[in-house]
């Protein structure tokens, strides 16, 4: 399956009335570099692309709108037909926030909240084959590096935190073909590592129990959680669950940044895998 392929899981994006405060923090915690994006920043919306440290190719994206009513963060998953998606996804209980829309000639995207309330988004790039390919390689070869030789920083997994498992997988696996294969290395914890198609897991889903908040958000990779942590503690965030770790050693945090947009950090696992 390529980079490209529908179900994946391929970018992020933080939607804020306060662009300047959410590259400050991420820019301090992460070391993010940023570059607006001149096709896509129209009607009063500025759109900057997010680089990790030390990478050339985007890997999110910061939607900067001053009237925005609400902050969030979502992923967003590769389709063929975004129009076509959200109709289909409508059947299966999920309801459309932002309806399928065309911008900047080339790209449809459309916000769906699953039938849990928990939002992501739709992303369909129509340029041409050749452009395309290039994008999917570009992408394929810097998850290969990210891979090899991990860059701290990096958009390296997704994670669904649900009140309700069999709910949720059953919604995914009909909607996407996502897999979902319990993680007998995270010491007992009720976790279930998702295939979206690759042979390796790109994600997770963590079993709140009844009393948890569902939530679909992007985790970042670190070399050290207890230190960014405490660091993103300093610049005001809130951290909603660890530093925890494994046995297998990958240490794990959840937090929400000042604007209430929340994301996760990781650092490896002693024996390294693919993320």
């Amino acid at each position: 399956m390529g980079f490209m392929d529908p179900g994946n899981v391929v970018w992020f994006e933080i939607s804020t009335a306060d662009g300047e405060a959410v590259k400050e923090f991420y820019g301090s915690l992460l070391g993010w570099s940023f570059a607006v994006d001149e096709d896509s920043s129209v009607g009063g919306v500025t759109y900057t692309r997010i680089m990790a440290p030390g990478m050339p190719f985007p890997m999110g994206a910061i939607y900067d709108n001053a009237h925005s009513p609400v902050e969030a963060t979502n992923v967003s998953i590769v389709s063929a037909d975004v129009a076509a998606a959200q109709e289909r996804l409508e059947a299966l209980g999920a309801t459309a926030v932002v309806p399928a829309t065309r911008v900047c000639d080339v790209t449809t995207f459309a916000r769906v909240a699953d039938p849990r309330g928990t939002v992501f988004s739709l992303f369909q790039n129509d340029q041409t084959p050749e452009r395309l390919r290039e994008f999917a390689e570009r992408g394929q070869e810097q998850m290969a590096e990210t891979a090899a030789r991990p860059v701290p920083g990096s958009f390296a997994w997704f994670e669904i935190g649900t009140a309700d498992a069999d709910a949720t997988r059953s919604f995914y696996a009909d909607a996407f073909g996502w897999r979902f294969v319990f993680d007998d290395t995270a010491g007992g914890k009720p976790y279930h590592n998702v295939f979206t198609g690759r042979p390796w897991p790109s994600g997770g889903m963590y079993d709140l129990g009844e009393r948890g908040v569902d939530y679909l958000m992007p985790l970042f990779l670190v070399l050290d959680v207890p230190a960014t942590t405490a660091e993103a503690e300093r610049l005001g965030a809130t951290v909603e669950f660890g530093p925890d770790a494994n046995p297998d050693g990958l240490v794990y945090a959840r937090i929400v940044d000042p604007r209430g947009n929340r994301f996760g950090l990781f650092s490896a696992p002693t024996t390294t895998q693919h993320a």
